[in-house]
């Protein structure tokens, strides 16, 4: 099914045969809800903050600064230190090796971390703690996601793929564009309803839960049919 999936979103018209990116787009766009879950989770249950749109994260800790007191410069700072930490870290990992088989060992890490962030929540350990591992695991997303390179896909960056929809003409990507935008969205409406009636807590088992399950499922990542492995060995 999730092959099925990726050869809508890339047929084979397109790039040279369909299929090329194996079971990768549908399991990107997974991603992209993920994104959109921790970042209501954030910003609306723990300290008005972002762990996913570091843009977003760069305009607060300006409002924060000029003295807005609704924003927390400390954690937009430790938001923004921690998901450098998290890319940084997964950008080292195994240069050398196709990044389609690091997928699902790298979003285990992330289901871990975000776990990690359930239970210092759960335990009332402070908000910081869980925003500092959300944003280590959205690093770690976005740089295995650069590394494997999937066009129209990055999970986060709405303002381009938004441009791109807008601009371009119709096509394929144009569809990858569409679902992304309203997988981001998608995600982000759950998370805060979730957040809003249950509490971080529910989101986060969400969260944990749909990463676990795409890890597993990404293992069929490494060996994607009638092609190289996507992405770029050595990031």
């Amino acid at each position: 099914m999730l092959r099925a999936l990726g050869g809508r979103l890339f047929p084979p018209r397109e790039g040279g045969g369909g299929g090329a990116h194996g079971v990768l787009p549908p399991l990107l766009i997974g991603l992209t809800f993920v994104s959109g879950l921790v970042d209501a989770v954030s910003f609306i249950g723990l300290d008005q903050v972002f762990v996913a749109n570091m843009t977003g994260n760069v305009v607060l800790l300006g409002f924060a600064l000029a003295g807005d007191r609704q924003f927390s410069a400390a954690a937009s700072l430790l938001a923004l230190a921690a998901f450098t930490a998290g890319a940084a870290a997964a950008g080292r990992t195994r240069r050398g090796r196709p990044a389609g088989r690091l997928f699902g060992p790298l979003v285990a890490v992330q289901a871990v971390l975000v776990a990690g962030a359930l239970a210092v929540s759960a335990a009332g350990a402070g908000r910081l703690p869980a925003v500092g591992l959300l944003a280590l695991g959205m690093g770690v997303q976005n740089a295995l996601v650069h590394r494997l390179a999937v066009p129209d896909l990055t999970t986060t960056v709405v303002t381009r793929t938004l441009t791109g929809l807008a601009a371009d003409r119709r096509g394929p990507a144009a569809l990858r564009r569409l679902v992304s935008v309203a997988a981001l969205f998608c995600g982000a409406l759950a998370g805060a309803l979730l957040t809003l009636q249950h509490g971080p807590w529910a989101a986060l088992a969400l969260t944990a839960g749909l990463l676990g399950w795409t890890a597993v499922a990404g293992r069929a990542a490494a060996a994607p049919p009638g092609g190289p492995v996507t992405g770029r060995p050595g990031g």
